[in-house]
């Protein structure tokens, strides 16, 4: 039988089988033998050893398609970024971390704008115009007013996505709206995988519906990716490549070189300066993090 893990705690892994429910699972010898753990989002095979308790053990990890860094989850299709269109104003600086943090491991970024109904359509169209530029996917929702919901499920579904945003963007409500119809799913989780202090602090995977998962991620306040240089930063901001033939330099870093490609398109206008200032900020945060 073939199902995902959907969390994992003190050595017990929860599986999640379409149309069968949760098995509780452990994992095989041969995988520590073999230094292999298994990660939240692994599709697995299982063998059951009680049907009616729903215990198994997992006898197979299948081929992972990526394998996140931070949060250490495997098989993510997709990465949602929520953040608020107002109250509070899109943090953008936090928004480049996670959208690079996010292309550094091969995850596609989808970016969502929620609280629509609190700004104009022209404020909305600039704000996403930022990001629509440089090549990015941009939705627009309203948790509270239903707005934009039934085109971000048809999106979400049949992938398993990492939903991440600061607190305060309405992510709780736009989750909540995602996933009306699986409390008794939600419901069998708890029952099997509260044990007191082991409750928080751990990935987990929500099953919405049929093999549609949604995972909510910790924070991303920190740029930090092992082996990541700032020489590495501008393959992240796409929008560079186009201008960077009219750099002087080879190699240009696109801070205090002189005749700069990319300086002078920020300064046309060409390039937005909101990207470019935040460029500046997480090189310098990297080059500090280096000489430390």
């Amino acid at each position: 039988m073939q199902g995902k893990i959907v969390k994992g705690i003190s050595g017990f892994y929860y599986v999640h089988v379409v149309e069968s429910g949760i098995y509780e699972c452990k994992a095989k010898g041969v995988f520590r033998n073999q230094n292999i753990k298994p990660l939240v989002g692994d599709d697995v095979e299982i063998a059951i050893i009680d049907e009616e308790n729903k215990k198994g053990n997992i006898e197979s990890i299948l081929p992972r398609k990526n394998e996140l860094i931070r949060p250490a989850v495997a098989n993510i299709d997709l990465a949602l970024v929520i953040f608020a269109a107002a109250k509070p104003q899109p943090n953008f600086n936090l928004l480049d971390r996670f959208l690079i943090m996010m292309e550094y491991q091969r995850v596609p970024v989808v970016i969502c704008f929620n609280k629509q109904d609190l700004v104009t359509e022209d404020a909305l169209r600039e704000i996403a115009g930022v990001y629509e530029n440089c090549g990015y996917t941009v939705m627009h929702t309203s948790a509270c007013e239903g707005q934009g919901i039934e085109e971000l499920k048809t999106l979400l579904r049949g992938r398993t996505t990492a939903v991440a945003g600061p607190s305060g963007v309405g992510k709780s409500s736009l989750v909540n709206c995602l996933q009306p119809n699986i409390q008794m799913e939600t419901g069998s989780i708890s029952k099997k995988i509260e044990r007191g202090k082991h409750t928080t602090r751990h990935s987990e995977i929500i099953p919405i519906e049929g093999d549609t998962y949604i995972m909510d991620t910790p924070g991303f306040s920190t740029l930090y990716i092992p082996g990541f240089q700032k020489e590495d930063l501008q393959q992240f901001y796409p929008e560079f490549a186009v201008h960077e033939p009219y750099c002087r330099f080879k190699g240009c870093s696109h801070i205090n070189e002189p005749e700069c490609g990319v300086k002078e398109a920020v300064a046309r206008g060409d390039i937005s300066k909101i990207r470019y200032e935040n460029y500046k900020l997480l090189y310098q945060e990297l080059k500090d993090v280096k000489k430390y």
